[in-house]
């Protein structure tokens, strides 16, 4: 059993001279701070304000970079890249990925931070951003009002450039992924914009009320539940995941950058442990309390969740959810939320039968990117 969590320049208004001798010509320089790896999207024509000697003001025009790409450079643009979120969503949309959370476990990632980028106006304002997560996901934020086919197109060409970089021997296609929720009106216009194929398969969001009964948890003869002891068991909980999903995806940089998050919390990092001593699941519950307070709802998470495939059919994934649910009810939480893949029948089964029902749908892109005859990357449409 296995689951997971699968703007416009700114413009002063003129004033006039009170002189009528000639001015000298201003010297206008809006710049932002020197950061590495920049680069000019586009130019345009820009009205600026100028102060050339005290108590005269004109407005003057000047061709300027209507933005300009910058790499991630650390926690500044950090808190920029949280407050563009919160004010590009309503919200309701605040905890769609990627979230508050999502960022802080994703830039905790070295290989993340290198394939993130920024795009900020001519003055500095930070109007989109990039990047592309381990599994060739592109997450993404553009600034209602700042969105430009430029802009966009840049978006999607800087995740085609990670995931070319990431594979550059290989000789099959890769593809650039990306999601958002089947509701998503404008996110789904701009994958198929852009040439993203939709997928069969959905990540579909699973929620269950905390105000009705949770029954009690009941485990096999010797097992127990415990909670994390601490990072020297990382390991072995990346090893069960990749064992329960059969896959290579989940490495120890990864579980450790969800460990750093503010809101997390060790007692809710939940272990089955078999009477030999050894982890056979796990389920990392959380409560994400930045979104709560952002999106006004009262929610905590009961995943990732996985069992190692020959201890499933006893139990262990029921009761670790059980568990997680009745510690984060202790914590004042309203509303349990779970998530797993739509082919994931087990998991649907199990979270059924403790109560959750599916809230809601997650749509998944792809975009084929193929290796050229010169060794760079073009994308297939």
């Amino acid at each position: 059993m296995v689951s997971c969590r699968p703007g416009h320049p700114r413009m002063k208004g003129a004033s006039q001279s009170r002189r009528a001798a000639p001015l000298p010509s201003p010297h206008i320089v809006p710049t932002v701070s020197p950061r590495p790896e920049r680069g000019l999207l586009r130019e345009g024509r820009v009205l600026l304000e100028a102060v050339s000697q005290p108590g005269a003001t004109i407005m003057v025009m000047a061709t300027m970079p209507l933005y300009d790409y910058q790499a991630y450079s650390g926690q500044a643009d950090l808190h920029a890249m949280l407050d563009l979120v919160s004010r590009a969503r309503s919200p309701e949309r605040i905890a769609d990925p990627p979230s508050p959370s999502d960022l802080r476990e994703l830039l905790a990632m070295d290989v993340v931070r290198s394939r993130t980028r920024l795009w900020r106006d001519w003055a500095g304002e930070l109007v989109g951003f990039a990047l592309v997560d381990p599994y060739s996901n592109l997450r993404f934020e553009i600034l209602p009002g700042a969105a430009t086919s430029e802009l966009e197109s840049a978006l999607v060409a800087w995740g085609e450039e990670c995931v070319g970089a990431a594979s550059p021997r290989s000789s099959g296609a890769l593809t650039l992924d990306g999601s958002c929720y089947e509701e998503d009106l404008s996110r789904l216009a701009f994958f198929e914009r852009h040439g993203f194929r939709k997928q069969a398969v959905r990540t579909l969001q699973l929620a269950r009320t905390l105000s009705e009964p949770i029954p009690s948890p009941a485990l096999p003869p010797g097992f127990q539940i415990r909670s994390i002891a601490g990072s020297h068991q990382v390991g072995e909980i990346v090893a069960l995941h990749r064992e329960a999903f059969g896959t290579d995806h989940m490495t120890t940089e990864e579980r450790l950058a969800m460990t750093s998050v503010p809101d997390y919390e060790a007692a809710l990092d939940l272990t089955a442990i078999a009477p030999e001593g050894q982890i056979v699941a796990y389920c990392m519950c959380s409560i994400r309390r930045e979104e709560n307070r952002l999106t006004g709802r009262n929610e905590g998470y009961t995943d990732p969740i996985a069992t190692r495939p020959e201890f499933q059919r006893r139990g262990l994934g029921k009761a670790l959810l059980l568990v997680g649910m009745r510690a984060l009810r202790e914590r004042g939480v309203e509303v349990a939320i779970l998530g797993t893949t739509s082919a994931n029948t087990a998991m649907l089964r199990t979270a059924t039968a403790v109560g959750f029902h599916v809230r809601s749908a997650t749509v998944w892109f792809a975009k084929e990117i193929a290796s050229n005859v010169s060794g760079g990357w073009l994308t297939t449409r």
